[in-house]
C-alpha cells in the first residue's frame, strides 16, 4: 500500500472488448481500440487472450514487422517462443513477461510452445515518442521470478513497470514512464496507488470485479481512468468474490498517431516509407 492514501480519480467509462483474430487465427479480445488511442496516448493497444481451446491459439503469430512502437507481452498461462530479426529468442513462461522495442524496425514471430492446456495472457503496445522511432531494436525477457512482487493486505501486486508499494518494477521508461501492475485482492480488500494528474490510466479487470470511486467494473471490462488536477491517484476494491486486475498508467507524448497495421509513426509519408521499406527486405 502506498504511504499517503490517493485523491481518487473517478471512473470516466467502462469499455467492452471487441473479439477478432490476429496472427494467423489466434483469437483474443481487442480491448484497446484504436479509437482509443488519442484518449489512453502513450497506449496503442491491448488485447487480451485466454482459452482452453488449442484450437484458438495453436497457429501462433508466425513472422511479421513492427516499426515505431514497443511491446510488452504479459503471459499468465502457457508458454509461447519469440524469434526475431535482430537474432534474439526467448521463451516466455507463466508469469514471464517480453519486452521488445521494434524501434526502426524488426521481423518477429510468437508461436505457442505447447500443443494442449490453457494460453492466457496481454499483449500491450507502447509508443514510442517522434525521437525514438527510429532507434535500433531491443529486446528483453524477464522470467516470472524476475517482476518484483508485494504482499499486501488481503492481496499481493506484481510490479512488471513502474513504481507501486515503494517497490520499483522490472522496466522502467523517462519518457512514456509508464506503470504495468497486476493487482490480486481477496474479497473486500483494496489498494491504493499514486497516479499523476496528467497521465491517462485505465483498470482491466481479468477475475471477478472491483468498485473503482464507487463505479462498478465487472469482469472483462476496461475502466478508463477520468483525468482531474484534484486526483492524485486511484483506489480499488475488490468486490465479493475478489479480484484481479492490472492498472496501465503513462504520460502522453501528444504527437501525432499515425499507423497503418503493424507500423506506428508520426506521419503518411513515414507509414509509406515503412512499407517501402518492408517490401524492399530493409525494414530491419
Amino acid at each position: 500500500m502506498t504511504d499517503r492514501r490517493p485523491s481518487r480519480r473517478p471512473v470516466e467509462r467502462l469499455v467492452t472488448g471487441q473479439p477478432t483474430q490476429d496472427g494467423a487465427g489466434v483469437k483474443l479480445i481487442r480491448v484497446l481500440t484504436q479509437d482509443l488511442q488519442r484518449r489512453l496516448d502513450p497506449f496503442l493497444m491491448l488485447d487480451a487472450f485466454g482459452t482452453d481451446n488449442p484450437g484458438d491459439y495453436i497457429a501462433g503469430f508466425p513472422d511479421h514487422p513492427h516499426r515505431g512502437f514497443e511491446t510488452v507481452t504479459y503471459m499468465l498461462e502457457g508458454r509461447m517462443r519469440h524469434r526475431d530479426s535482430a537474432g534474439n529468442e526467448g521463451l516466455l513462461g507463466p508469469g514471464g513477461v517480453q519486452w521488445m522495442t521494434a524501434g526502426r524496425g524488426v521481423i518477429h514471430s510468437e508461436m505457442p510452445e505447447q500443443a494442449d492446456g490453457r494460453m492466457e495472457g496481454f499483449q500491450l503496445w507502447l509508443n514510442l515518442p517522434a525521437a525514438q522511432k527510429m532507434r535500433a531494436p531491443w529486446y528483453r525477457d524477464i522470467p516470472a521470478g524476475d517482476i518484483p512482487e508485494r504482499t499486501l493486505p488481503g492481496g499481493r501486486v506484481r510490479v512488471i513497470a513502474g513504481q507501486a508499494a515503494d517497490t520499483s518494477g522490472a522496466m522502467q521508461r523517462d519518457t512514456t514512464e509508464p506503470l504495468f501492475l497486476d493487482i490480486c485482492l481477496e474479497a473486500g480488500a483494496n489498494f491504493g496507488q499514486m497516479l499523476p494528474p496528467a497521465h491517462n490510466a485505465f483498470v482491466y479487470v481479468y477475475r471477478g470485479s472491483l468498485t473503482i470511486a464507487g463505479t462498478a467494473v465487472p469482469r472483462q471490462r476496461m475502466a478508463i481512468l477520468a483525468n482531474r488536477a484534484d486526483a492524485d491517484g486511484v483506489v480499488l476494491e475488490a468486490g465479493p468474490e475478489g479480484a484481479r486486475a492490472i492498472l496501465v498508467a503513462g504520460a502522453p507524448l501528444n504527437e501525432p498517431i499515425v499507423q497503418y497495421g503493424p507500423f506506428v509513426m508520426n506521419s503518411k509519408e513515414e507509414i509509406f516509407q515503412a512499407v517501402e521499406d518492408f517490401r524492399r527486405g530493409v525494414l530491419a
